[in-house]
């Protein structure tokens, strides 16, 4: 199966806890299909947001397509994303918990069809970061140590 990855959201792994995932298909204008293509997209400060059974998404910047003349679209308009209804119930339950958001994490072609990946998260704490960073560094310095005795 192909997967193309064209935008992906690498500051949400540092700031937030991911609990689930979720694929979901996105509803573009024809402009909007092109742009992204292109990559021409930003997941940064995007959220995903439930109202009357529906998913939205929220802040996904899409740049203007160069050629489009005819249709003017907001970059930055609510998008629905397309799940199953029991994946959306699940998600109305989990995000009534305490510190609960979703998030997207990429945005990516599978078999030529824009899927974004979506996230539970919970947001992480200053010292989580820290100690996070903390592990990171002192598993760098044994792989180097490691490669320099073998």
């Amino acid at each position: 199966m192909s997967i193309r990855i064209i935008q992906e959201n690498r500051k949400a792994r540092h700031d937030y806890e991911i609990l689930e995932t979720y694929e979901a298909g996105i509803v573009l204008l024809g402009p909007e299909v092109k742009s992204v293509k292109q990559g021409r997209v930003s997941l940064k400060d995007s959220y995903v947001e439930i109202k009357n059974g529906e998913a939205w998404i929220k802040k996904l910047h899409i740049s203007p397509y160069d050629k489009n003349t005819i249709l003017k679209i907001d970059p930055e308009r609510t998008r629905k994303l397309l799940l199953h209804k029991y994946e959306i119930k699940r998600l109305i339950g989990k995000v009534k918990e305490k510190g609960l958001t979703i998030i997207p994490l990429k945005i990516y072609l599978k078999k030529n069809l824009i899927k974004i990946e979506i996230a539970l998260v919970k947001g992480k704490r200053k010292y989580e970061k820290r100690e996070e960073l903390r592990k990171k560094a002192i598993e760098r310095e044994i792989e180097r140590a490691l490669k320099r005795f073998s």
